[in-house]
């Protein structure tokens, strides 16, 4: 399990704390904000909203309060219900696609130590040419593969959703709608599992060496 730790230490000098900007803790804490949002939009309506589900419970609040109805009024009504929530999770997913958006930028503006790019390289190339710090350089490039990882099921997620959110505009790949969607609910399920990995791992951190990765992500790793 120690392979899904992050750590607090920098690969190229290993006696200092990495540090977060503020830009960066800010996508950090505002993405996990949005998708969980996301998330729970979709847990709503494939339990509590569920149109099949939600019908009988309706039909009969409304008979007991004396309302003469059809099925199909019901239907319609839980149907409207469900259609709601997923209005939701589209704009969780504008706010996803433009916090992707603001993380891509801030890449090219980051300080030279703290772009990501630069840090998977840094291990990559610590675990190739040096023997020195190795160990610490193998765990980063894994820690730093995974996020990359995640980084590109994001970015299809978000390409997908948009997909299906203006799909009036895409008229002509109307035929590939259906994949688009499985794909887009395929990448909801991984992402689901690197969080469920993310979060295993930052409490095993909390618990060893690496204790005060949270802190760094909310001060920034000033100690």
């Amino acid at each position: 399990m120690s392979v899904i730790e992050p750590v607090r230490k920098d690969v190229q000098h290993p006696e200092q704390i990495k540090k977060n900007s503020a830009s960066l803790r800010f996508w950090h804490w505002a993405s996990a904000l949005v998708i969980s949002g996301s998330l729970l939009t979709v847990l709503l309506n494939a339990t509590l909203l569920k149109s099949n589900n939600d019908s009988p419970v309706i039909k009969s609040a409304l008979q007991n309060a004396g309302a003469v109805v059809t099925d199909k009024q019901v239907n319609a009504a839980a149907h409207d219900l469900s259609d709601k929530v997923w209005d939701i999770h589209v704009y969780f997913g504008y706010g996803l696609a433009a916090l992707l958006l603001f993380r891509i930028i801030l890449e090219f503006f980051q300080l030279a130590d703290q772009k990501f790019i630069r840090k998977l390289k840094s291990a990559w190339y610590q675990y190739q040419q040096t023997k020195k710090h190795r160990e610490l350089a193998l765990h980063e490039l894994t820690v730093k593969t995974i996020y990359l990882a995640f980084y590109l099921l994001l970015t299809i997620m978000v390409i997908t959703g948009l997909f299906l959110a203006f799909e009036d505009f895409f008229a002509p790949y109307k035929a590939i709608r259906s994949s688009v969607k499985s794909v887009h609910n395929f990448c909801m399920y991984l992402i689901l599992a690197f969080i469920v990995v993310h979060l295993a791992g930052v409490f095993l951190a909390e618990r060893k060496d690496s204790k005060g990765i949270v802190s760094d992500m909310i001060n920034g790793g000033r100690a």
